[in-house]
């Protein structure tokens, strides 16, 4: 007896709902970009490796102070482990951070002149590089329509319907599927600046949301929702 098919993850929300939710993110915000402060795909990466675990004020505390003196990883290299940890001792497990930014500037020199590589493959190769800084970077970095999903687009996803899933892999590749190509470039920094500032975890501010009406979360904080024009 064959077993059934486990149904494909499905968005709670129609097309259509899915269309005007990034519409209205979009008409707020129409060239979102991340709060992380850089200025080379190179100090991208440094910066999404420190953010693990740590705010990006925190971080851009410490990349003011880094960047200026190593913004590339032959200084990087030469600074050392030890040299590095004074600039971002500020930032949680900074000494973990420390010795993978410099083994990984130390790979980057050995296997890519240097240079930042385009692929998912090459970045998660990279010490301290897993899926999330690898979509991180080849979506801001590079352009590529990737969705890195962290904690706030993980809560983002699973309560308002958009894409739903146990898991941070689950949810990513469900957004992929059905976030429309007109909008997959620039989603994944609107539902994290979203949750940030607005879907919030302990206490969301549903009134002051802008897709309040279409979000299917059943505990929304009551007041009365913004007018749409």
């Amino acid at each position: 007896m064959k077993k059934p098919r486990k149904r494909a993850p499905r968005s709670r929300l129609t097309r259509a709902e899915i269309t005007e939710l990034f519409t209205r993110l979009r008409e707020l915000n129409p060239r979102p970009v991340t709060e992380l402060e850089y200025s080379s795909p190179y100090e991208l990466l440094v910066a999404v490796t420190l953010s693990a675990q740590s705010t990006d004020v925190g971080v851009n505390k410490a990349t003011r102070k880094l960047f200026p003196v190593a913004n590339t990883p032959r200084q990087i290299a030469a600074l050392g482990v030890e040299g590095l940890k004074p600039y971002i001792s500020t930032i949680g497990l900074y000494n973990t951070k420390a010795a993978n930014v410099v083994a990984m500037a130390e790979q980057l020199l050995e296997h890519h002149d240097g240079e930042v590589p385009r692929s998912r493959e090459a970045l998660e190769a990279l010490p301290g590089v897993g899926r999330k800084t690898a979509n991180v970077v080849l979506n801001t970095a590079f352009g590529e329509p990737t969705m890195a999903v962290d904690t706030h687009i993980f809560r983002v996803s699973n309560r308002t319907g958009l894409a739903p899933g146990k898991t941070v892999r689950a949810v990513e590749d469900l957004l992929v599927r059905v976030v429309p190509d007109e909008f997959l470039r620039d989603a994944h920094h609107w539902l994290i600046l979203h949750g940030r500032y607005t879907c919030k975890a302990r206490v969301p501010e549903c009134p002051a949301c802008p897709i309040r009406d279409i979000c299917r979360y059943r505990d929304k904080t009551p007041g009365e929702a913004p007018a749409m024009p």
